[in-house]
């Protein structure tokens, strides 16, 4: 199967949830943990993208300018990325992006409206930057039309085209047919955004991929609009569960959203409940009961709780064996040391 790349889109789609406020350093923060967890492009600017803090969409206190340029002075390897919905951002404001070492621009339109993303998409790749459309509320559309205009946003140059999934409203099989059509017709790489309005963000993701797309988004926590988007860390979990080729960590992926994130969103009074840890119990194919028993022993021990559960996976314990865990924290402590 070939390798997927993942955008992480926290400091931008799941700007909505912030009301656009994410600052300069807050953003800087959540980026560096994206990159450390080996993200490989990380979006960010306003929830409307460039230039959408106006009174339709809701203003920011900071600038897009501002939090890029602070995003951009600690990021090395992920491409830094921004969203542009024409009529809304300028091919000015792409201009200015470029500037300050925007690497990637996804231009985002309806799923029938290709053709005002043209003077965008050409301008941009003339400008030296990794391009993708951007179709969205793409349920909306037949798979015959969507096709129709993604052909549009290739012909003008995008190196990438997006089924996105604005509304939540795809079920698995949709997904599939979409992307499966855009991998027979198209010659560019597909991708697919998805959001957790009916619970089905992480399936929608898989069915993508199987369908032939090689770009896949999610947010840290499924931070986004709506119900939310794919949450990058149960995304990075199940890709690995099923073998696809990611270059995402998932312990600092999780570190980044229980450490870095969740701070920042109570600090605004936004309460998210995380369940990370339990994710590591699917994750590593481990009885649901023995979460409290390695979260306690985590803490006798000095370990981490996710490393427990892993080994008790790998050596496929089974309900009523939770004494076992206490062999295995000697294990892995003795290990621990002779490293």
């Amino acid at each position: 199967m070939a390798h997927i790349y993942l955008t992480d889109t926290t400091l931008r789609d799941g700007n909505h949830t912030v009301s656009h406020s994410f600052s300069p350093v807050e953003a800087a923060k959540v980026a560096k943990a994206l990159e450390d967890a080996g993200i490989d492009m990380i979006e960010v600017g306003h929830g409307d993208g460039i230039g959408g803090a106006t009174i339709n969409y809701g203003f920011s206190p900071y600038s897009d300018i501002d939090v890029v340029k602070a995003v951009s002075a600690v990021l090395t390897k992920a491409k830094l990325t921004v969203l542009l919905l024409p009529g809304i951002g300028l091919v000015e404001d792409l201009h200015e992006m470029k500037k300050l070492g925007v690497k990637a621009v996804r231009i985002a339109t309806h799923v029938t409206e290709a053709d005002i993303s043209r003077q965008h998409i050409v301008a941009a790749k003339e400008m030296g930057f990794f391009t993708v459309g951007f179709l969205m509320m793409a349920h909306m559309a037949s798979t015959e039309k969507l096709v129709e205009e993604a052909l549009k946003m290739e012909s003008y140059g995008a190196d990438v085209v997006y089924v996105t999934d604005s509304a939540g409203a795809l079920l698995p099989h949709e997904v599939y047919e979409k992307v499966s059509a855009l991998r027979k017709n198209l010659k560019c790489a597909i991708g697919h955004h998805s959001h957790n309005n009916l619970g089905l963000a992480v399936a929608n993701s898989l069915a993508a991929v199987e369908a032939g797309a090689t770009y896949i988004d999610g947010s840290l926590s499924g931070l986004g609009a709506g119900a939310g988007n794919t949450a990058t860390e149960l995304v990075i979990a199940t890709f690995k569960k099923s073998n696809i080729d990611i270059n995402a960590d998932l312990f600092k992926a999780m570190d980044a959203s229980k450490d870095v994130l969740l701070p920042i969103l109570e600090s605004k009074h936004l309460h998210i409940q995380s369940n990370l840890d339990p994710m590591i119990l699917g994750y590593a194919g481990v009885y649901s009961s023995f979460l409290l028993h390695a979260r306690r022993n985590a803490k006798v021990y000095g370990l981490d709780v996710r490393d427990i559960l892993v080994e008790l996976g790998r050596r496929k314990a089974v309900g009523g064996q939770e004494d076992w865990i206490i062999e295995i924290c000697n294990d892995l402590v003795k290990a621990k040391g002779q490293k």
